[in-house]
This record gives C-alpha cells, structure tokens and sequence, in this order.
C-alpha cells in the first residue's frame, strides 16, 4: 500500500511517501512545498493545491494520512493551519484517497513511543526506521512519520484488530 503523510501548513507543508507491506515500511519520496511567505494566503492556498495534485497525480497513493488540526497559544495561527489542512483534505477528497486524521501525540506516540517527543527526536527514530543517508526536513520528516502511522492503523484495520498505538512512556516520579 503506498501511503501519503501530509503536514499540513501555509508556509512550510511536509508531504512523505512510504510504501508498506504488512508490518514492513519502505520510503519511497519525501518533501516540503514553499509557498510564498511573501504572498496573501490565498495564493499560497493555490500554490499548495497546485503542487499538491502534482504530487498525487505522479504518485496515486491508495491512503493518506494528515495531522489533525490542533489548538495552540496563536489562535491565528490555529485559522492559518485549518485553511491549508482545507485545500489538503478537498484535493484528497477529489482525488479519491481514502485518509486518517491523527492528532500530533497519537503520531509521536506510535513512531517514538512517546507523545511528548520533540521533533529532533521524530526526525532521528524517522532517519532509523526508514534507513535513511541523512535526517529529512523538519516538516517532511513529521510528514514521513503521519505516513506510517496511517500504515500501522492501516494494517491493523485489515487484520480485524483494534489500532493500539503504544502507550506513552511513564514518567520518572
């Protein structure tokens, strides 16, 4: 199953593709589309449509996963990622491709085994399990890391089995 991992946003959106087979993760591309930062969101919207349906169109993955939309201090930034994650699940929808929302810590969680990793952290276990040369960046290396989560709930839906992502590690008392 070749599966797409988006990270949504207006400036920086990370996109990975990974190809699974049962329990086996292979990468296959990865990257980060630019908008403008000096352009009005709207057309970094379209530029994120447009590079997008390039993507999907080259690559026609059978699922994708996209991080959910989550609640930070910056209400207008919370706005900003919502737009972008909008034209991400509309070109998905159009496409065909079914997807997953996955909140940040669950994705942390099941690639880490921690909720609370920080992205250092996400982009050295991404470099590992991928057998990559050099750590991708930032946005493409959580992009990668939302890919394999949809795999792993993937392929535990195929089996009939509930999606247990590992338990977040205990902290020390």
């Amino acid at each position: 199953m070749l599966v797409l991992g988006i990270d949504p946003g207006t400036r920086h959106l990370g996109w990975g593709l990974v190809q699974a087979e049962g329990t086996r993760i292979k990468h296959v591309q990865h990257g980060v589309i630019h908008p403008p930062a000096d352009r009005p969101l709207s057309e970094r919207l379209v530029v994120i449509d447009d590079q997008l349906g390039e993507i999907l169109e080259a690559h026609r993955p059978e699922g994708a996963g996209v991080e959910s939309l989550f609640f930070g201090k910056d209400a207008q930034a919370a706005a900003k990622l919502g737009h972008a994650r909008g034209v991400v699940l509309l070109g998905l929808q159009r496409a065909g491709i079914p997807f997953g929302e996955y909140a940040p810590t669950l994705v942390k969680r099941t690639v880490v085994g921690t909720g609370l990793a920080d992205k250092r952290q996400v982009s050295l276990v991404i470099t590992a399990i991928l057998q990559l040369p050099k750590p991708p960046p930032v946005d493409a290396s959580d992009a990668l890391a939302i890919a394999i989560t949809h795999a792993r709930v993937s392929h535990l839906a195929r089996l009939g089995s509930p999606a247990r992502i590992p338990a977040p590690a205990r902290r020390p008392s």
